[in-house]
């Protein structure tokens, strides 16, 4: 397998023009390459953890027939630096593997730098008339709202990787049914590296000029779900949100519930502003922010604390330069999230991104704490 993934990544991409070679009537190839260089520090003028990666995407699809296809997608990354070299568990965390099947693999662990690949996509899917079915390693998103998705039960993510704009995949089986041009029905059954089981089935339909959906199902075979969501606009303005609730079902805990709403508008001039507020009473005491950043997030986690605010505001400056600052606030932590980004384009399909996050509060109920880093990225699609 590791041959495979070599002799796939290194003869495959062959730079901008590789998809078109690639691509016949039953084959589709794309993908990107990208350089990233971060920090993170605490003050500006003290010592600075310094890492670049070097990644790479490579996304396959073969279409046998009409109603059917396959699909491959590799995530390739060269990471070198000061977290290769002083994080404890550094390369365990960067092979770990959420799915059922490990399909995760360090080609080279050495003291200060790491190769990993990871297939994060691996599926078939096959439909007829109304009725699609996909069967191995894909995303599920059951989320309405922008960041915060209380209804995104089997692939929760979080908001600050930026870098990952694929998301994580599911080991699942799931089909769908459509019942109507703004309806369905859809089921899923997923299994977790430890072998648990999460499952549910989701009922979308339209209601009063709003996509309305209800679900129910189990979480990791702890608790019960239920849930739901909308998406629509009042005058124009997006308005979106999401409620569930979960019950243990061995109660090792009381009820938790969490809920999302959010709003969004996009001025004549462009200027787009988007809101959003979490509330969650699930108890974090044992969940800290460090773990939060960095580690893969359960639908239960998407947040730290119990309120959360968020605005966000993009621009287009120019044709080719865009702007944007979010910012959240963390009442109960006395804390607060800033970050600007710019992206501008240098030519097609290659782009140049630099983004600052900055995080400050009672992270752990202790002194004030001050967190910030910064990336600058490279990046060319292909």
């Amino acid at each position: 397998m590791r041959k495979l993934i070599i002799i796939i990544s290194v003869l495959l991409f062959q730079g901008p023009g590789s998809g078109k070679l690639l691509k016949a009537q039953s084959l589709a190839f794309n993908g990107y390459i990208s350089n990233m260089q971060s920090v993170m520090f605490e003050e500006i003028d003290l010592s600075w953890f310094i890492e670049n990666q070097l990644h790479n995407r490579l996304n396959f699809k073969f279409y046998p027939g009409d109603n059917m296809y396959f699909d491959l997608e590799l995530r390739n990354r060269f990471l070198y630096g000061d977290f290769v070299r002083s994080v404890p568990g550094y390369s365990e965390f960067i092979e770990s593997d959420p799915g059922y099947l490990n399909m995760s693999w360090l080609l080279a662990n050495k003291s200060s730098f790491l190769l990993h690949t990871t297939i994060d996509r691996l599926y078939f899917d096959f439909s007829i008339n109304n009725l699609q079915l996909r069967l191995g390693r894909q995303r599920i998103n059951w989320s309405q709202s922008m960041v915060w998705n209380p209804n995104d039960i089997f692939n929760a993510y979080s908001y600050f990787d930026f870098d990952y704009a694929e998301r994580p995949g599911s080991d699942a089986v799931r089909i769908q049914y459509y019942t109507g041009s703004s309806s369905s029905i859809d089921l899923v059954s997923k299994i977790d590296s430890s072998g648990k089981i999460s499952a549910g089935g989701k009922f979308l339909f339209g209601l009063g000029g709003y996509d309305v959906q209800l679900l129910a199902g189990i979480l990791t075979e702890e608790d019960l779900v239920l849930g739901s969501g909308w998406s629509g606009n009042i005058k124009g303005a997006g308005f979106r949100g999401e409620f569930s609730w979960f019950h243990s079902l061995d109660d090792t805990h009381d009820e938790e519930f969490m809920f999302s709403v959010s709003g969004d508008y996009t001025f004549r001039n462009s200027l787009y502003l988007g809101l959003e507020f979490l509330y969650s009473n699930i108890k974090y005491d044992d969940f800290s922010f460090g773990e939060y950043y960095f580690t893969t997030l359960s639908v239960k986690n998407i947040a730290f604390t119990d309120y959360n605010i968020m605005t966000q505001i993009r621009y287009p400056v120019t044709a080719l330069l865009n702007a944007s600052f979010a910012a959240i606030y963390y009442p109960s932590e006395k804390g607060f999230f800033m970050g600007p980004s710019l992206e501008y384009s240098l030519k097609e399909n290659l782009s140049l991104f630099f983004i600052l996050q900055h995080f400050q509060g009672d992270f752990n109920s202790g002194p004030v704490q001050k967190t910030s880093f910064a990336f600058l990225r490279l990046k060319m699609n292909f």
